[in-house]
């Protein structure tokens, strides 16, 4: 028996790994000039969503300043008697809590707007100077900017199902009543 092989071994590789491009210095200039054209593109999508970022928080800041002028709102709607006690505080809270909802979506914003503006602008360094730790910090930017992109994308495909439900649930709760 000791002289068979073991069917349910993993298999092993001589496969050797290659080396990366940069290391043997084969960047062309087809590459060179494609990263050259894309740099402008992502520092300029970078500012806009910087821009984004801050006109998202002010938004956010905006109705945390207004929840009290919401708790207001909502305790003269008519209607809402059974809950007078606490309808401006409810009011208050929701202008808050959206607030805060606001705010944290600026900080999805800014960190993808943060990686593809450092990314065009270590590309535009490497290009201007050659170093190539510029050119490796640019990919490692980019490699940031995607896994964020697909961590939110994640979490998203995540949320569809129980969205759903719920929605499910409140029509057949409004069916009932």
């Amino acid at each position: 028996m000791s002289d068979t092989a073991n069917p349910y071994q993993s298999p092993e590789t001589v496969a050797a790994p290659l080396k990366p491009l940069v290391d043997q210095g084969t960047l062309t200039e087809t590459m060179l000039t494609y990263l050259k054209n894309a740099s402008p593109w992502l520092r300029f999508l970078g500012i806009l969503g910087f821009i984004g970022t801050g006109f998202t928080v002010l938004w956010g800041i905006s109705f945390l300043a207004l929840g009290s002028i919401m708790g207001q709102v909502w305790s003269s709607i008519p209607g809402i008697d059974t809950f007078s006690e606490i309808s401006g505080d409810l009011g208050a809270f929701s202008g808050v809590l959206i607030g805060l909802i606001i705010i944290g979506a600026a900080a999805l914003i800014f960190f993808p707007s943060y990686f593809i503006y450092s990314f065009g602008t270590k590309i535009r360094s490497y290009l201007r100077e050659g170093r190539e730790r510029d050119l490796e910090i640019a990919f490692r930017n980019n490699k940031s900017f995607w896994k964020f992109v697909g961590i939110l994308y994640i979490i998203y495909l995540a949320i569809i199902p129980v969205a759903i439900v719920i929605a499910v649930i409140a029509a057949a709760a409004s069916a009932i009543s």
